[in-house]
């Protein structure tokens, strides 16, 4: 027997050996076998969005978790952006993870589990905008009666456009300026939001004419097929419209959040043509009725004028029967006034001459009455001596008079001499000094007499009187 202890043998052992890396491929393959393309209902939780444009979030129910994984090129189709707390239905398929030894859901598109969650989400988007006043009445703004340019946000494909403008051409034609959107699916939010901020963005004075009035539309359809009206984006942009904003979403029945932020709400695309503008046969009707009523209460005014004015007529005298008297009156008293006034003048005058008469008489008797006193008071006053004195220098008096008279050219007038003055009064005495056609002044005995002379001869010797 040797002393050698041999060598311990490996246990044999049918359990076959795997590397890691088989087992997370074997994981793997199970997985997306058997579970290729499942549809996964619970409550998004942990979301958080990388810089590389992945999203990653948990889906959560009562019992258990499940790891999801939203890739880039995916998360841009998305209808729906994942939040935390919203209960969704996730399709996608099952992987696994190798390197953390997990597994997880690669989610290909996303939508709301049910309408009651998607009800509950609006519901609670709707709240939180009415706290912050975007739906409160008094941001309402009236539309304008007739506008000169209508936009419409809406897509181009289909029949709410077409409504639209039918409505408007046969109630009132007005030009329509249309933003084409897509009004559901991916990016139907954002665009619709740009086309309302994009229309408020407009210069009034621009080429592109800036519309009086925006219509938001689109026909009826499930709630998904609405979820574009109901985004937070799309209520903001229309609480924020500068121009007054009609909502038209989808038929009678339905109501999005953007019904609340609208100026207007019209059931259907084609009540909001008809808020729009008004009716041009209805507009003529009214103006003819509004014309008849205001001719109605003019002529009622003016018949109640007229008969206040008969009644206050009434009351007043008859003032042309007062003037005619008051005329005829006047007639009168100036006719007796024509007549009275020669009489009465001829009355006073008469007595004025009786007056005249009487008072020259007394004043003549007055005078003499005065003259007589005045020489019995200078008969009693004066003495003789100056009686006799008066009488001698009346005497001298009377002599220089008459020698005064004796040398005064008058006497030489009288004896038949002439005195023969010039233009300007002077004493002419020579022939000499007066000219041809010279006025003179010839002063004789009795009067005066002007001539114009022809030319002078000269004197001549004095002949006696009575010769030749």
């Amino acid at each position: 027997m040797s002393d050698e202890t041999p060598p311990l043998l490996s246990p044999v052992s049918n359990v076959p050996e795997y590397t890691v890396s088989e087992i997370s491929g074997a994981v793997k393959r199970t997985l997306e076998g058997n579970f290729g393309r499942v549809r996964v209902r619970g409550e998004i939780t942990e979301c958080k969005r990388y810089p590389s444009g992945h999203i990653y979030f948990a889906l959560k129910d009562e019992g258990a978790k499940l790891a999801g994984v939203i890739w880039k090129f995916t998360a841009q189709k998305l209808a729906l952006q994942p939040e935390n707390g919203v209960e969704v239905i996730a399709t996608g398929k099952i992987s696994a993870y190798a390197d953390r030894s997990s597994y997880q859901l690669i989610v290909e598109r996303l939508d709301y589990a049910g309408i009651g969650a998607l009800l509950a989400r609006i519901e609670a988007l709707k709240l939180r905008l009415q706290a912050e006043g975007l739906f409160a009445p008094a941001r309402k703004r009236a539309l304008p009666l007739l506008p000169r340019v209508i936009g419409v946000v809406t897509s181009e494909q289909g029949a709410v456009l077409q409504d639209i403008r039918t409505t408007i051409t046969r109630r009132f034609p007005r030009p329509i300026l249309l933003w084409p959107v897509a009004v559901q699916g991916e990016g139907a939010a954002e665009r619709i939001a740009a086309a309302i901020a994009g229309f408020g963005a407009l210069p009034p004075d621009g080429p592109i004419p800036r519309p009086d009035v925006v219509i938001v539309a689109r026909g009826g359809g499930s709630l998904e097929d609405l979820m574009a009206f109901n985004d937070e984006a799309v209520v903001r942009a229309a609480a924020a419209s500068p121009i007054p904003l009609i909502s038209a979403v989808g038929h009678e029945t339905d109501t999005t959040l953007i019904d609340f932020a609208a100026d207007r709400r019209a059931p259907t695309p084609t009540a909001a043509a008809e808020l729009a503008v008004p009716a041009r046969a209805e507009l003529r009707a009214d103006l003819a009725n509004r014309a008849a009523r205001l001719g109605g209460a003019l002529t009622q005014r003016v018949q109640a004028a007229r008969l206040r004015l008969q009644r206050a007529a009434a009351k007043l005298p008859d003032l042309p029967g007062l003037f005619g008297a008051a005329r005829q009156r006047l007639d009168d008293r100036v006719g007796r006034l024509s007549r009275a006034l020669p009489g009465y003048l001829a009355q006073r005058r008469s007595q004025f001459d009786r007056l005249a008469t009487g008072l020259a008489t007394a004043l003549r008797h007055l005078a003499a009455a005065r003259r007589a006193r005045a020489l019995r008071i200078l008969a009693r006053l004066t003495p003789a001596p100056l009686t006799a004195h008066l009488r001698e220098r009346r005497t001298h008096l009377v002599g220089l008079a008459a020698r005064l008279e004796s040398v005064s050219h008058r006497a030489v007038l009288a004896r038949g001499y002439a005195l023969v003055r010039g233009e300007r009064g002077q004493v002419l005495t020579s022939a000499a000094a007066i000219h041809p056609g010279s006025r003179i002044t010839i002063e004789l005995r009795d009067g005066t007499l002007a001539a114009t002379t022809s030319r002078a001869r000269p004197a001549q010797a004095e002949l006696p009187l009575g010769e030749g």
